[in-house]
């Protein structure tokens, strides 16, 4: 669930997170990031960070993103993140 820790994850590995995100974001506004361009870079690569746990598998992908997997197709080609086979042949 979203903003719980995962398992294994202390409260304090989750909250120095949240820090760095503080950080990150204040930095962000000072150099005058446009909001829409920070929220397309973050998205891009979150998901490509989960496609790549998944090992390029896009419903597993998309249920650990909590999306569907149309709707994880479509970010894929708008963000032309790279299909490389993730599988061993």
């Amino acid at each position: 669930l979203p903003g719980r820790p995962a398992a294994g994850q202390s409260y304090v590995e989750c909250a120095t997170v949240k820090d760095q995100l503080e950080a990150l974001v204040g930095q962000m506004v000072e150099r005058g990031i446009h909001f829409d361009e920070a929220v397309n870079e973050f998205e891009k690569k979150f998901i490509k960070r989960v496609l790549d746990r998944s090992r390029g598998n896009q419903s597993r992908a998309a249920r650990l993103l909590g999306i569907h997997r149309n709707t994880l197709s479509r970010k894929i080609d708008l963000y032309k993140l790279e299909q490389r086979s993730h599988r061993h042949s």
